[in-house]
């Protein structure tokens, strides 16, 4: 079964800016060795990653899929092969973050959201480090105390400059992040 890899971040991007081009980029790759891409189905840094997606030469329908904000199925970039129309506006950002890896690509106040769920869904998240937003911010860092895999020594979000430097992380971690959140506990 091929592992599922969400991009998330700016919902705009100028076509020549070096997100653009890294989430086109990252889609691709991602495609190419052999992972699905997850998105919110929306523009920017999402269609960008679909539109590299659908460029791989290993490219095969069902690669690309959108988790939408909204209840019309028609209001997707364009580029999604499966389209689940969730109608949960922001809320729809858990099933985002739920994915087997996420990768950032700049963002606002929804990335964030996205990230610190996939923290505590003890997922790998990667985050583009050649940018503005929170993925040029937390990369490189632990956003929180927890330690979520003490077998991982430098568990942390990797910050990465290149698809290259996100494949080579994500086939040497993914396989070890596999735990998932079983609910928050009272520590009384």
């Amino acid at each position: 079964m091929k592992k599922i890899v969400s991009i998330i971040g700016d919902a705009v991007v100028d076509n020549d800016s070096n997100k653009r081009a890294f989430a086109y980029e990252m889609g691709k790759a991602l495609v190419d060795n052999g992972y699905r891409v997850v998105s919110g189905g929306m523009g920017g840094v999402m269609k960008a990653a679909f539109e590299g997606a659908k460029a791989s030469k290993f490219y095969q329908d069902g690669d690309t899929i959108a988790i939408m904000p909204q209840f019309d199925r028609t209001k997707t970039n364009g580029f999604a092969d499966i389209v689940i129309a969730t109608g949960l506006d922001v809320y729809r950002n858990i099933i985002v973050a739920n994915s087997d890896a996420v990768i950032a690509v700049g963002g606002g106040a929804g990335t964030l959201c996205e990230l610190s769920t996939a923290w505590t869904f003890k997922r790998l998240i990667l985050a583009f480090e050649d940018g503005d937003g929170w993925s040029a911010k937390v990369a490189g860092t632990r956003l929180d105390y927890r330690v979520r895999y003490p077998q991982i020594e430098d568990d942390k979000v990797y910050g990465v400059k290149n698809a290259d430097e996100a494949i080579a992380i994500l086939e040497k971690y993914i396989d070890q992040y596999t735990d998932c959140h079983h609910g928050i506990k009272d520590k009384l």
